[in-house]
């Protein structure tokens, strides 16, 4: 009888459309299978619940064992990730808590990052700086007409030129990449296809293309967004630059994504997440946000000029009943701005305002710019610049949020609540004048003391303090925490932290209980 572990796939022959599994408890489970490049039929099945499973589809029948996990790889020692159930943070399925840290590799399926080499080398590296997600495309590509060669990988395009008919070679090939980032306990944040493919292919085609996806990955722990940019009209359309027709475009298009959106959360057994990206908000792409269970975000790409306009949307947007992530914002390095100051800005000010998380982007990652091969032109004529992906892969920020995120797990985050009000100089929404603190009452709280529109000393008041502290400075660009020692407010419940060793940004943290080797 063959064996995996809780959480792990398992790919079974499939004599039918569908098979049907079997859980020890009697509980049952209807997977589509789909048709790989041999054109033989399979399903994929995963489950946590230990002991023996079986399945059924038409003429194959089989068990097989599922073994408790021991490993150290989070998505299977406690599951795929889900809305916590508070409508601000996400968890894996055992309720253990999950900091979504995504970077963006839109065309990350495309030949242009090889496999296994480049994609190794990249996932390892954004592994080992705490990223938890990567978003990335199923080969209907932002930024190119339909068919453009850059979308191809070594197996071709996913569909045939009239949208008639889905390439199974292309998704064996992507199958791999997949896989690889889920051993890596990275989740792959699946976005089906860039928005305008709905009008391009027709609402038939992306709902085939969905239950291919659905049927190919559900069964591992991703998170499925809909579609990136959902109402954004191709760049060529008269709806990209004329008002009347950009409005006609947009309800008709919610309409479209609204019933996708409804078919993806019919057709998976697996019950994954569901987001979906926009052009700015993520309910305003489908006509009914039940459908969606996080809302992402997209807050520009201005560098210095988006900063306020992204922690104000995120304000507006945490408590609304879902969590809450920047999708997009300010890739390091775009049009020569939105450095590494920009990306710890947007981190930390997004993650004290309320989001379960950041996604971070590199330009010359998202387009995987190869090196002597670099995308080139967009449909509107432009680049966005050439830095190789291995170039841009350690641009300073990544690393620099990722030491910000490993701090922030080391306290008890998950209880954290956004509390501009203990803080005597707060950031005020729309502007980028102040600091921002979040924090549970009565345990931990961290400020972030930004470099511009903090204070140039350092020496921040603190407010709403009862009690001894154990209190540290962390210097998210050296990675690097400063232990403050016992600190305990004065009788108004107020302490004034000590000027900061560094002119720059500062993480102010003061927790009940000493943090663990510091």
């Amino acid at each position: 009888m063959r064996a995996i572990h809780q959480g792990e796939v398992i790919e079974v022959p499939a004599g039918s459309g569908e098979a049907e599994f079997t859980s020890p408890d009697g509980g049952s489970a209807t997977v589509a299978s789909f048709i790989k490049a041999d054109g033989r039929r399979y399903a994929r099945y995963s489950s946590r619940a230990v002991g023996t499973h079986a399945y059924a589809s038409g003429g194959e029948r089989g068990r097989f064992e599922v073994a408790p996990y021991s490993g150290g790889n989070p998505l299977y020692l406690h599951g795929a990730v889900r809305p916590s159930g508070d409508g601000r943070t996400l968890s894996h399925e055992d309720g253990e808590p999950f900091f979504y840290l995504a970077d963006t590799w839109w065309m990350g399926l495309t030949e242009r990052l090889t496999f296994p080499e480049g994609f190794n080398a990249l996932a390892a590296d954004r592994a080992g700086k705490g990223f938890t997600a990567v978003q990335i495309v199923a080969g209907l590509y932002p930024d190119m007409e339909p068919f453009d060669d850059r979308g191809r990988n070594e197996a071709g395009f996913p569909w045939d030129r009239d949208f008639t008919e889905i390439r199974p070679a292309y998704f064996d090939a992507a199958d791999e990449r997949i896989a690889r980032l889920c051993e890596l306990g990275i989740v792959p944040c699946v976005v089906g296809c860039w928005g305008y493919y709905v009008n391009y292919a027709g609402v038939p085609a992306i709902r085939r293309h969905w239950a291919n996806l659905i049927a190919r990955w559900g069964a591992y722990p991703v998170i499925w967004c809909l579609a990136g940019e959902a109402l954004m009209p191709f760049y060529k359309d008269l709806a990209a630059t004329d008002r009347e027709a950009s409005k006609a475009y947009g309800i008709a298009t919610r309409a479209k994504w609204t019933e996708i959106a409804r078919s993806v959360r019919e057709g998976d057994p697996f019950r994954r997440l569901i987001t979906i990206h926009p052009t700015e908000r993520g309910r305003e792409q489908v006509d009914d946000d039940s459908l969606i269970d996080l809302e992402m975000l997209q807050t520009g790409h201005g560098g210095y000029t988006s900063i306020a306009w992204s922690q104000r949307s995120v304000r507006e947007c945490v408590g609304k009943g879902m969590p809450v992530i920047n999708g997009e914002a300010c890739y390091e390095g775009i049009c020569g701005s939105s450095l590494a100051d920009v990306q710890r800005y947007l981190f930390c000010s997004n993650v004290l305002s309320g989001a379960c998380g950041h996604t971070y982007g590199a330009n010359g990652i998202w387009q995987l710019n190869a090196e002597g091969k670099p995308y080139g032109l967009s449909p509107h004529g432009s680049s966005w610049g050439d830095t190789p992906w291995q170039e841009a892969m350690n641009l300073p920020g990544s690393a620099h949020i990722g030491a910000c995120k490993r701090f922030l797990t080391r306290l008890k985050w998950s209880e954290f609540e956004p509390r501009q009000d203990w803080i005597s100089r707060p950031c005020s929404p729309g502007a980028a004048d102040g600091l921002f603190c979040a924090g549970a009452e009565g345990g931990d709280r961290v400020v972030f003391k930004p470099y511009f529109g903090g204070s140039f000393w350092g020496e921040e008041e603190i407010i709403g303090l009862s009690g001894a502290y154990h209190a540290y400075y962390f210097d998210p660009i050296g990675d690097r925490v400063f232990p403050l020692g016992v600190i305990k407010p004065d009788a108004d419940g107020k302490w004034t932290s000590p000027r900061t060793p560094l002119f720059q940004d500062w993480l102010i943290a003061l927790t009940r209980e000493p943090i663990v080797g510091v």
